[in-house]
């Protein structure tokens, strides 16, 4: 049986404040092979949260692309700690595991690419340890005008009529989809269209062994361990 990529969902957060620092370390502990985290581009920032409001996350109140940056910055995401930047993200995980980067806000796709082009400039990053994916498929076809080479995954939370051909259509690496959703027919069509089949949220041991027998190629999860075999400390 093929191995399944495992993908730590804001990093491990069922274990940790999601999209913070320390939970994202704790999936590159727990054996992830790569870390999904989520962004909004603010006063030319990446910032990496993923609700479009801050009460869920944070100490803070109101629409994330209404703040200022020092103000975003200012705020508790969880045992104390900061939203991160993505840079700061790309520096922790150093290599040590693949970044899929979500474009959350509107004009993401233009910092992002250029954050991407700093890190495979002058920290020797490669394209294939980057996939930048997002439900705004507008921002991903703009991602990929401006970096042909990086691979995006398209997301999705339902079946669309003509399965995976959207994904095919934005020259897709991968199609993300819901766990709600997937079935066989979804891989298989993918499959056909040289895609790879990401599917998320995936936390309960059951569910992984369905999507094994689906033979989906990766999940994202929050809770590593039930992909790698790692114990907890």
């Amino acid at each position: 049986m093929k191995k399944l990529l495992c993908i730590g969902h804001r990093g491990a957060a069922g274990h940790a404040p999601e999209n913070t620092l320390s939970s994202i370390e704790k999936a590159l502990a727990l054996g992830a092979d790569w870390i999904e985290s989520d962004v909004y581009a603010v006063e030319g920032k990446l910032v990496v949260i993923h609700d479009d409001r801050l009460e869920h996350t944070t100490d803070g109140s109101g629409y994330v692309l209404e703040q200022t940056l020092e103000y975003l910055r200012s705020l508790n995401a969880g045992n104390g700690e900061q939203i991160p930047f993505l840079s700061e993200v790309f520096d922790l995980v150093s290599k040590r595991a693949g970044i899929n980067i979500e474009l959350k806000g509107p004009g993401t796709a233009t910092p992002t690419a250029a954050l991407i082009r700093e890190y495979i400039r002058h920290h020797d990053w490669q394209y294939d340890q980057l996939l930048v994916s997002s439900f705004n498929h507008h921002e991903l076809h703009t991602i990929k005008q401006l970096l042909p080479d990086i691979r995006i995954g398209a997301l999705t939370a339902s079946i669309p009529l003509n399965y995976a051909a959207f994904a095919e259509d934005l020259g897709a690496y991968s199609i993300n989809v819901s766990l709600s959703f997937i079935n066989q027919e979804f891989v298989d069509d993918a499959h056909r269209r040289n895609l790879k089949v990401y599917v998320y949220t995936v936390n309960h041991p059951e569910d992984l062994l369905r999507m094994k027998s689906l033979g989906v190629d990766g999940v994202f999860t929050d809770y590593p361990e039930i992909v790698t075999g790692i114990s907890i400390d």
